[in-house]
C-alpha cells in the first residue's frame, strides 16, 4: 500500500497553509484544555490491588462487618518510649494520656488500649475507669508492678504490644505500642479527609500529641501515609523543564527554535492532561511518569526534525523544498516511531493493575499527541517564521546540524561505522555472547509489591528544603518514622481474614468454623492445636463463658457437647446479639449469611509461605471461603507483577515486530529492516534487567512497565537510524550511506538522549521511591538503547546488505556514475 499520497497532504498543508495549520493547532489545544477541570487524582497502594479477590474480599468485609483493614479513618496508632515503659512514672505517663484522650469529646476516643491498661486491671481486676486504674498503677509498689508485668506476660496479646528488648524477669521495654478507637463523626478524620469537621481544625494526630506533649516520657501518635503526589509533580516538572531548556539551547542554538520547542511541548501537556479529565482517568502517581516521557520524546522529534531541516538548508534549498524534502522523510520516521511506541504502552493494557493500564493508555495516546503536534505543528511554525525573516531583520543564530564527520561528535559516532567495515561479524558473535551472558544473569531479577514502595524517606534531603514553601515537603515524615521504629523494634504478629460465605443458619455453620481452625498450619499461631482466632464462635464461647442462662442455652443446642452450638443457630444468634457490648456484628453478617474469621499468624514467616497456608486453611472449609489481609493481598500482588512483566512484554515485543515488519514492507519493500530494527531493542531489555538485578531492584508494580517503556521509547533511536540509512541507501553504496546516517541522525539522537536521559532522570529526586527508581531504569534503558543503536546497528546493517544481496532481495548498489549524479544534486560538505 502507498502512503505517499498521504505525506505528500501532509507537506503540502505545512508548507502551503502553515497559518491554517497553526490555527488548527490553537483551537483544538483550547479544547483539550477544557479537560483540565475534570482531572480527579488517586494516591496510595490501594489502587494497585483494588482488582485483586482477596482485596474484594476485604471490601466486603469492611461493608459487612465494618473496617478491619486500612481502617485509618477509625483507629490510631499509638507509641511510648523510655528506658523503661513499664515502669511506674511511665505507665503513669500513658495512663495520664490514655485519660485526656478518652475524656477529649473532638476525638471521639471509644477505647484506648495500650499495656498500661493491662498492667493497670492485673493489679486491681475492679479498676474499670480511667480513674481507678491510675489509682491502681500509683498505689502500687514497684515489686508489685513487676508481679503484674509478669503475670500479665502469659498472654501474647501482651508481650506483642512491647519492643523486642522486653525482659520478663526485670520487667522492662523500651517501648510500648497502643491504639485509640475512634467512633465514626467529627474528629474521627485526618486533616482533610472523611469525618475530619470543619469544628475540629486540627487534625487527630496533632490533638493527641498535644495532650502528650508535657509528659515526662515520648508519646507519639501515627497517623496516615504521606500523599507526595502533588510535591512530586510540583518538583520533577520544573526540573524536567529547566533541563530539558538547557539542553534545547544546545542543540538548537536558536532562541527561536527554543521558543517553538517549547510551545510544542506545552501543548503536548495540554493535550495528555486535558484527554486524562476528559476521559475521567484518575490521575495516579505512575501517571507522573507520562510527561517526562512525552517531553523527552517531543524533544526527540523536534531535535531530529530541525536538525533534519537545517540539513537541507546548509545543501542550498530554499525553505519549501527543505521543509518538504524534511517532512517527507521525517514524517514516515515519526510515524514509525510513534506507532511501535503506542503499541508498546498500550501492552500494560493487560496488566492486572488499574493503575498501569490507565498508565499506557494515557501515553499511547500522548504519543499520538506528540507525533501530531511535533510532525505538523512544528514544521507549520518554522515554515511561518523562516518565511518571516526573510522579510523581515530577524536574526539567526544557529543555521548548521548538530553533527559533521570532521566534529569530535562525528568522529565519535563513525566509530560504529569504522567496527562494521573491519569486522561486523566479530563484534556481532560477542555482542551475541554479551547479551546471552547478560540474560542468564537477568533471570535472577526478584519482584516486589509492599507498602514502603510508596512511602517517601523517613529524612527528606537538604536539598528539598530550598524549594518555595508551597512545594516543600516536611523535613521528616513523622508516619514514616514511626512505622520505621515499629519496624525495627516489634515483632508483630500478622493477620489472615476469613471471608466465609454461606447461610451461617445451617446446623453445621459454626462446627465447620470450628472445624477448619484446628491442627494448624505452622505460621498460624495456635494453642493446644486450635488457631489463635476471633470469630463468632469464640464470641459465643466467651458469652456463654460468663452468662449462665446463655451457657445452658448452648449446651441444649450442642449434640457432641464440646461448646459449638448444632441445633436453632437463629436463637442462639438472637440472644448474643440481645447482650450488651457484644462482638456478633464484628463476625456475622446482617443477613447471617456471610462471616468473618481472624487468625493470628507469624509476622516473621515468608508472606508466601502465610498465604500459602490461608488457602489451605481455606480449602478445609466446606462454605466457600476466601482468605484476605495485608499478607495475602500483597503476596498475591507480588505474583501478577512478574505475570503483568512478562505478559506486556511478550506482547511488546510481537506487536512491535509485527508493526516494524509491515512498515518496513510498506514503506520501503523490505519487511527483514523491521527485524534488523529489533535486535537493538532485545539488547536494551536484557541489559535493562541485568542492570536491576545488579542494583539490587526488584520489579513492583510501578517499574513492572519498565520493559514495555524501554521497548517503546528505544525503538525510538534504532527506527531513525535504520529508516535514515534506507533512504540514504537509495543514492549512495552501502558505507558512505552508513557514514552520513550515523554522522547526520547520530548528533540528533546524542542530543536527544541526553535530553531524554535528564529530563526523566530527574524523577530520581520524586519523593516516591519507587517512582525515582522508575525514572532511573527509564533513563538507563534509553542509553543502552541509544548505545546499541549507533554502534551495533551498523554492524547489522552490513551483514543484512550482505545477505539480502546473497538472496538478491536488495536493490543493487548504485554505480559511481549514479552516485556522482546524486551527490550533484544533493552536495553536501561529508561529500
Amino acid at each position: 500500500m502507498d502512503f505517499q499520497w498521504l505525506i505528500d497532504r501532509f507537506d503540502s498543508a505545512i508548507v502551503a497553509r502553515p497559518k491554517t495549520v497553526i490555527l488548527l493547532f490553537l483551537l483544538l489545544t483550547v479544547g483539550f484544555a477544557t479537560g483540565f477541570g475534570s482531572i480527579t487524582s488517586e494516591s496510595g497502594q490501594g489502587q494497585f490491588i483494588e482488582d485483586l479477590p482477596s482485596f474484594q474480599a476485604v471490601e466486603d468485609i469492611n461493608e459487612e462487618f465494618g473496617p478491619s483493614f486500612q481502617a485509618e479513618t477509625t483507629s490510631t496508632t499509638i507509641v511510648q518510649e523510655s528506658t523503661n515503659v513499664l515502669s511506674k512514672p511511665a505507665l503513669l505517663d500513658m495512663l495520664k494520656t490514655r485519660e485526656r484522650i478518652l475524656a477529649s469529646p473532638s476525638l471521639r476516643a471509644e477505647s484506648v488500649s495500650t499495656p498500661a491498661e493491662t498492667v493497670a486491671t492485673t493489679l486491681d481486676p475492679a479498676a474499670t475507669t480511667p480513674e481507678a486504674q491510675h489509682r491502681a498503677v500509683e498505689r502500687a509498689t514497684a515489686t508489685e508492678i513487676a508481679v503484674a508485668v509478669r503475670e500479665a506476660a502469659d498472654d501474647p496479646g501482651f508481650t506483642n504490644s512491647l519492643s523486642d528488648d522486653f525482659n520478663r524477669e526485670s520487667a522492662s521495654a523500651s517501648a510500648s505500642q497502643g491504639s485509640v478507637t475512634h467512633r465514626a463523626g467529627p474528629g474521627a478524620g485526618e486533616s482533610g479527609g472523611p469525618g475530619g469537621g470543619s469544628e475540629f481544625p486540627p487534625n487527630r494526630v496533632e490533638r493527641i500529641n498535644a495532650l502528650a506533649q508535657d509528659e515526662a516520657s515520648n508519646i507519639w501518635v501515627q497517623g496516615t501515609p504521606p500523599d507526595t503526589t502533588g510535591t512530586t509533580t510540583a518538583l520533577v516538572l520544573p526540573a524536567a523543564l529547566v533541563l530539558i531548556v538547557l539542553f534545547l539551547v544546545v542543540a538548537y542554538r536558536d532562541p527561536i527554535d527554543i521558543g517553538i520547542g517549547l510551545l510544542a511541548i506545552l501543548m503536548t501537556l495540554i493535550w495528555t492532561f486535558g484527554f486524562i479529565g476528559l476521559a475521567g482517568i484518575p490521575f495516579a502517581v505512575l501517571l507522573i511518569a507520562v510527561p517526562p516521557i512525552l517531553i523527552a520524546i517531543g524533544i526527540d522529534f523536534g531535535i531530529h526534525s530541525i536538525n533534519r531541516y537545517r540539513e537541507e538548508r546548509v545543501r542550498g534549498l530554499n525553505i519549501d523544498d527543505s521543509m518538504s524534502r524534511t517532512t517527507n522523510q521525517m514524517t514516515v520516521a515519526f510515524a514509525i516511531v510513534a506507532g511501535t511506541s503506542a503499541v508498546g504502552f498500550l501492552s500494560n493494557v493487560v496488566s492486572a493493575f488499574p493503575p498501569t493500564r490507565d498508565f499506557g493508555l494515557v501515553a499511547a495516546a500522548g504519543i499520538a499527541f506528540t507525533f501530531l503536534i511535533f510532525g505538523l505543528f512544528v514544521p507549520a511554525v518554522k515554515v511561518s517564521v523562516d518565511r518571516a525573516r526573510q522579510r523581515y531583520p530577524i536574526p539567526t543564530l544557529a543555521t548548521t546540524p548538530l553533527g559533521s564527520e570532521s566534529s569530535p561528535l562525528g568522529r565519535l559516532l563513525s566509530v560504529g561505522v569504522g567496527v562494521a567495515k573491519r569486522g561486523p561479524v566479530v563484534f556481532l558473535v560477542l555482542m551475541t555472547l554479551v547479551t546471552v551472558g547478560g540474560g542468564v544473569y537477568a533471570t535472577g531479577v526478584d519482584t516486589g509489591f509492599s507498602p514502603d514502595d510508596f512511602q517517601p524517606a523517613e529524612e527528606t534531603p537538604e536539598y528539598l528544603q530550598l524549594l518555595p514553601e508551597p512545594i516543600r515537603p516536611p523535613e521528616r515524615f513523622e508516619y514514616v518514622r514511626i512505622n520505621n521504629y515499629l519496624d525495627r523494634n516489634f515483632e508483630q504478629d500478622d493477620q489472615v481474614l476469613m471471608y466465609v460465605e454461606g447461610p451461617m443458619t445451617r446446623e453445621t455453620a459454626l462446627e465447620d468454623i470450628h472445624r477448619a481452625s484446628q491442627s494448624p498450619p505452622e505460621t498460624f499461631r495456635a494453642t493446644e492445636r486450635q488457631a489463635d482466632s476471633r470469630s463468632i464462635v469464640t464470641v459465643i464461647q466467651s458469652r456463654a463463658e460468663r452468662d449462665p442462662e446463655f451457657r445452658a442455652l448452648v449446651e441444649r443446642n450442642d449434640r457432641n457437647d464440646n461448646g459449638i452450638p448444632d441445633d436453632n443457630l437463629p436463637v442462639i444468634y438472637d440472644a448474643l446479639a440481645d447482650s450488651p457490648n457484644s462482638d456478633i456484628d464484628t463476625f456475622l453478617a446482617a443477613d447471617r449469611r456471610s462471616a468473618q474469621v481472624i487468625y493470628t499468624v507469624d509476622g516473621e514467616a515468608d508472606d508466601e509461605v502465610v498465604t500459602d497456608d490461608a488457602y489451605s486453611v481455606a480449602a478445609s472449609y466446606r462454605a466457600s471461603a476466601q482468605p484476605t489481609g495485608s499478607v495475602v493481598i500483597f503476596d498475591e500482588a507480588i505474583s501478577l507483577v512478574l505475570e503483568s512483566v512478562i505478559a506486556s512484554l511478550i506482547l511488546t515485543l510481537i506487536g512491535s515486530s509485527a508493526f516494524l515488519l509491515v512498515a518496513y514492507w510498506t514503506i520501503e519493500g523490505r519487511p527483514s529492516l523491521g527485524v534488523v530494527n529489533v535486535v537493538p531493542i532485545l539488547v536494551t531489555i536484557v541489559a535493562v534487567v541485568a542492570s536491576m538485578r545488579a542494583l539490587d531492584i526488584a520489579f513492583n508494580a510501578i517499574n513492572g512497565t519498565i520493559l514495555a517503556i524501554a521497548v517503546g521509547i528505544g525503538i525510538d533511536y534504532a527506527v531513525h537510524v535504520v529508516h535514515r540509512f534506507a533512504d540514504e541507501y537509495h543514492e549512495r553504496p552501502l558505507y558512505p550511506a552508513l557514514t552520513r546516517t550515523v554522522v547526520g541522525t547520530g548528533g540528533a539522537l546524542t542530543g536527544s538522549m541526553l535530553t531524554t536521559v535528564f529530563g526523566i532522570g530527574v524523577l530520581a529526586l520524586a519523593l516516591n521511591p519507587a517512582l525515582g527508581v522508575f525514572g532511573v531504569l527509564i533513563s538507563l534503558s534509553v542509553l543502552y538503547a541509544y548505545l546499541s543503536s549507533v554502534f551495533l546497528l551498523p554492524s547489522l546493517l552490513v551483514i543484512w546488505e550482505r545477505l539480502a544481496t546473497d538472496t538478491s532481495t536488495a536493490v543493487p548498489l548504485v554505480d559511481t556514475a549514479t552516485d556522482l549524479i546524486a551527490d550533484q544534486r544533493h552536495p553536501s560538505k561529508e561529500d
